[in-house]
Protein backbone atom coordinates (compact mmCIF):
# COMPACT_ATOMS: atom_id res chain seq x y z
CA UNK A 1 0.00 0.00 0.00
CA UNK A 2 3.16 2.25 0.09
CA UNK A 3 2.90 2.88 -3.69
CA UNK A 4 -0.80 4.49 -3.37
CA UNK A 5 -1.37 7.85 -2.34
CA UNK A 6 -4.50 8.82 -1.25
CA UNK A 7 -5.79 12.39 -1.71
CA UNK A 8 -9.08 14.50 -2.36
CA UNK A 9 -8.44 13.45 -5.87
CA UNK A 10 -7.58 10.37 -5.97
CA UNK A 11 -9.42 7.99 -3.43
CA UNK A 12 -10.94 4.75 -5.59
CA UNK A 13 -9.18 1.17 -6.27
CA UNK A 14 -10.18 -0.69 -9.05
CA UNK A 15 -10.27 -4.19 -8.13
CA UNK A 16 -9.21 -6.29 -10.73
CA UNK A 17 -9.98 -10.42 -11.89
CA UNK A 18 -9.21 -12.61 -14.73
CA UNK A 19 -8.35 -15.58 -15.91
CA UNK A 20 -4.80 -16.02 -17.38
CA UNK A 21 -4.32 -14.20 -20.72
CA UNK A 22 -7.65 -12.49 -20.67
CA UNK A 23 -6.74 -10.05 -23.63
CA UNK A 24 -5.73 -6.47 -22.42
CA UNK A 25 -9.03 -5.16 -24.32
CA UNK A 26 -11.45 -7.28 -22.35
CA UNK A 27 -9.85 -6.40 -18.97
CA UNK A 28 -10.08 -2.62 -20.43
CA UNK A 29 -13.53 -2.72 -21.43
CA UNK A 30 -14.54 -4.09 -18.28
CA UNK A 31 -12.43 -1.46 -16.08
CA UNK A 32 -14.16 1.56 -17.94
CA UNK A 33 -17.39 -0.35 -17.44
CA UNK A 34 -16.93 0.06 -13.80
CA UNK A 35 -15.61 3.83 -13.77
CA UNK A 36 -18.48 4.73 -15.61
CA UNK A 37 -20.95 2.68 -13.54
CA UNK A 38 -19.86 4.51 -10.39
CA UNK A 39 -19.75 8.04 -12.37
CA UNK A 40 -15.72 8.52 -11.97
CA UNK A 41 -13.15 8.76 -13.94
CA UNK A 42 -9.43 7.22 -13.89
CA UNK A 43 -8.09 10.37 -12.96
CA UNK A 44 -9.95 9.75 -9.50
CA UNK A 45 -8.00 6.53 -8.93
CA UNK A 46 -5.28 5.74 -6.63
CA UNK A 47 -4.38 2.46 -7.94
CA UNK A 48 -5.81 -1.11 -9.43
CA UNK A 49 -5.56 -3.93 -7.46
CA UNK A 50 -5.70 -7.98 -7.51
CA UNK A 51 -4.47 -11.13 -6.31
CA UNK A 52 -0.54 -11.74 -6.34
CA UNK A 53 -0.97 -14.56 -8.56
CA UNK A 54 -1.25 -12.22 -11.36
CA UNK A 55 1.32 -9.56 -10.78
CA UNK A 56 2.73 -10.54 -14.24
CA UNK A 57 -0.47 -10.36 -16.06
CA UNK A 58 -0.53 -8.19 -19.09
CA UNK A 59 -4.07 -7.03 -19.12
CA UNK A 60 -3.83 -6.11 -15.24
CA UNK A 61 -0.67 -4.10 -15.95
CA UNK A 62 -1.95 -2.72 -18.86
CA UNK A 63 -4.83 -1.09 -16.91
CA UNK A 64 -3.08 0.22 -14.52
CA UNK A 65 -0.35 2.10 -17.16
CA UNK A 66 -3.32 3.27 -18.99
CA UNK A 67 -4.51 5.18 -15.91
CA UNK A 68 -1.40 6.22 -14.92
CA UNK A 69 -1.54 4.25 -11.29
CA UNK A 70 0.18 1.44 -9.64
CA UNK A 71 -0.77 -1.74 -9.35
CA UNK A 72 -0.76 -3.26 -5.78
CA UNK A 73 -1.30 -7.22 -5.35
CA UNK A 74 -2.35 -9.15 -2.16
CA UNK A 75 -1.70 -12.68 -1.26
CA UNK A 76 -5.14 -14.95 -0.91
CA UNK A 77 -4.79 -14.71 3.02
CA UNK A 78 -5.35 -10.89 3.04
CA UNK A 79 -7.75 -10.81 0.49
CA UNK A 80 -9.74 -13.78 2.80
CA UNK A 81 -9.70 -11.42 5.30
CA UNK A 82 -11.94 -8.92 2.87
CA UNK A 83 -14.64 -11.98 3.03
CA UNK A 84 -17.04 -10.32 5.43
CA UNK A 85 -17.31 -7.02 3.41
CA UNK A 86 -17.87 -9.04 0.10
CA UNK A 87 -20.84 -8.09 -1.95
CA UNK A 88 -20.55 -11.51 -3.38
CA UNK A 89 -18.23 -14.29 -2.44
CA UNK A 90 -17.73 -16.81 -4.08
CA UNK A 91 -17.06 -20.71 -3.27
CA UNK A 92 -15.87 -21.44 -6.79
CA UNK A 93 -13.05 -18.31 -6.55
CA UNK A 94 -12.25 -19.70 -3.00
CA UNK A 95 -11.82 -23.29 -4.35
CA UNK A 96 -9.59 -21.70 -7.04
CA UNK A 97 -6.88 -19.28 -5.15
CA UNK A 98 -7.86 -19.65 -1.84
CA UNK A 99 -9.98 -16.37 -1.24
CA UNK A 100 -14.24 -15.78 -1.75
CA UNK A 101 -13.45 -13.18 -3.74
CA UNK A 102 -10.68 -11.16 -5.85
CA UNK A 103 -12.01 -8.11 -7.66
CA UNK A 104 -13.73 -6.71 -4.28
CA UNK A 105 -11.71 -8.01 -1.95
CA UNK A 106 -8.65 -6.17 -3.48
CA UNK A 107 -9.73 -2.96 -3.98
CA UNK A 108 -10.74 -2.76 -0.15
CA UNK A 109 -7.95 -4.60 0.80
CA UNK A 110 -5.77 -1.61 -1.09
CA UNK A 111 -7.68 1.20 0.85
CA UNK A 112 -8.13 -0.70 4.62
CA UNK A 113 -10.95 -0.99 7.19
CA UNK A 114 -11.93 2.32 6.27
CA UNK A 115 -12.92 1.53 2.74
CA UNK A 116 -16.95 1.34 1.05
CA UNK A 117 -17.51 -0.77 -1.91
CA UNK A 118 -18.97 1.48 -4.46
CA UNK A 119 -19.78 -1.15 -7.13
CA UNK A 120 -19.67 -4.94 -6.59
CA UNK A 121 -18.12 -7.44 -8.82
CA UNK A 122 -19.16 -6.93 -12.29
CA UNK A 123 -18.25 -9.57 -15.37
CA UNK A 124 -16.86 -10.15 -18.26
CA UNK A 125 -16.53 -13.37 -20.27
CA UNK A 126 -12.83 -13.58 -18.41
CA UNK A 127 -12.63 -11.20 -16.07
CA UNK A 128 -14.43 -9.09 -12.63
CA UNK A 129 -13.96 -5.65 -11.84
CA UNK A 130 -15.05 -3.67 -8.53
CA UNK A 131 -14.58 -0.76 -7.02
CA UNK A 132 -13.90 1.09 -3.43
CA UNK A 133 -13.62 4.50 -1.95
CA UNK A 134 -12.24 5.76 1.15
CA UNK A 135 -13.76 8.88 2.81
CA UNK A 136 -11.68 11.30 3.83
CA UNK A 137 -11.76 13.02 6.77
CA UNK A 138 -12.35 17.17 7.04
CA UNK A 139 -9.55 18.42 9.46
Amino acid sequence: MSDITIDETKRHVLGLGCERGTPDSEVMALAVEALKAVGISGAELAAVASIDSRSKEAAILAVAAHFSVPAAYFDAARLEEETPRLKNPSTVVFARVGCHGVAEAAALAALGADAELLLGKIKSRHATAAVARIGLQKA
